[in-house]
C-alpha cells in the first residue's frame, strides 16, 4: 500500500502573515503608510484579532512593519532615519560615533550579466544589469569601495544624474524611485589584498589587507535583487553585528 503524501501544517497566524505580506508586495499599503487596524484585518480575513496580532508581530520582527505605541502599525520604510542609517549599515567607526558615511558615485553603467551574477540574481546570462561603483567616506576619508549589480528590469531609467540627485540612503532611493524594497540580506566576509585599482580609490598601498563583504539582498518573495561587494579598509572602522 502506497503511503499518503505528507501534508505540511502551517499555523493560522502564519497563513495570515503571508496574506498581509502579499498585500504589502502588491503595494496596497505604501512604505510609511498605516495598515488597517487589527480588528479590520481580522474581519477581512475572517479570523480572530489575536491571530492577526500574532501575524503582525511576526512581520514586525522581520522589519516589514513598524508598530508605534498609540499610533498604529505602519509599513516599514528605508526613508526613516533610524532604519536607513543603521539596519543594513554594518561598518562603524572605531570611536563609537554614529556617523552615516558620505556616498560618492564613481561610475554607473549598463552591462550584461555574467554567468555568475545571473545565477545569483536568477537571471538569464547576458540579461541587462546596472553596475555602479561608489566610495563611502567616514570623516572625509575613503573607507569602503562598493560595486553593486542590479537587474535592469527593476530599475528602469536609472542614471547617474538621478542617483546623484537623491539625498538619503541608497536603499531609500531604490524604494522611493523604483518601488524595490530591500527586506533582508545575506553576507559573507573574507580578507583580501587590495589590487591596484581599489588601492588607488581607497588611498592605500597595493596589497593592503581589506575586508571584503559580499552581500546578496532580497525583496518580497525572497527574490534576489542586488549583488554587492564592499571592500573596507578598516583603518578607523570595523564590521559590527549583534547576535541574538
Amino acid at each position: 500500500m502506497t503511503p499518503a503524501p505528507a501534508t505540511t501544517f502551517r499555523p493560522l497566524y502564519a497563513q495570515i502573515r503571508t496574506l498581509i505580506e502579499h498585500a504589502l508586495e502588491s503595494g496596497e499599503w505604501a512604505p510609511g503608510q498605516a495598515i488597517p487596524s487589527e480588528l479590520e484585518l481580522a474581519s477581512r480575513f475572517g479570523v480572530s484579532q489575536g491571530t492577526v496580532r500574532k501575524a503582525v508581530q511576526a512581520l514586525a520582527a522581520d522589519n516589514l512593519l513598524v508598530r508605534r505605541q498609540g499610533k498604529g502599525t505602519f509599513v516599514a520604510t528605508h526613508t526613516e532615519e533610524k532604519a536607513s542609517n543603521f539596519r543594513f549599515l554594518r561598518i562603524r567607526r572605531d570611536d563609537g560615533k554614529a556617523e552615516y558615511p558620505k556616498s560618492r558615485l564613481i561610475d554607473l553603467r549598463r552591462a550584461r550579466a555574467s554567468a555568475d551574477i545571473a545565477a545569483v540574481l536568477a537571471l538569464n546570462p547576458a540579461d541587462p544589469v546596472f553596475v555602479l561603483r561608489r566610495i563611502l567616506e567616514y570623516g572625509g576619508e575613503p573607507s569602503v569601495l562598493d560595486e553593486i549589480t542590479l537587474p535592469a528590469e527593476l530599475f528602469p531609467g536609472l542614471t547617474r544624474a538621478r542617483f546623484a540627485a537623491y539625498h538619503g540612503s541608497m536603499y531609500g532611493f531604490f524604494e522611493t524611485a523604483f518601488g524595490v524594497r530591500m527586506l533582508r540580506a545575506d553576507e559573507r566576509l573574507r580578507a583580501v589584498a587590495a589590487d591596484e585599482r581599489s588601492a588607488n580609490l581607497l588611498q592605500v598601498a597595493p596589497a593592503t589587507p581589506l575586508l571584503a563583504v559580499d552581500r546578496v539582498a532580497y525583496t518580497y518573495g525572497d527574490r534576489p535583487v542586488e549583488v554587492r561587494r564592499g571592500l573596507c579598509t578598516t583603518r578607523h572602522e570595523h564590521y559590527w553585528n549583534a547576535l541574538t
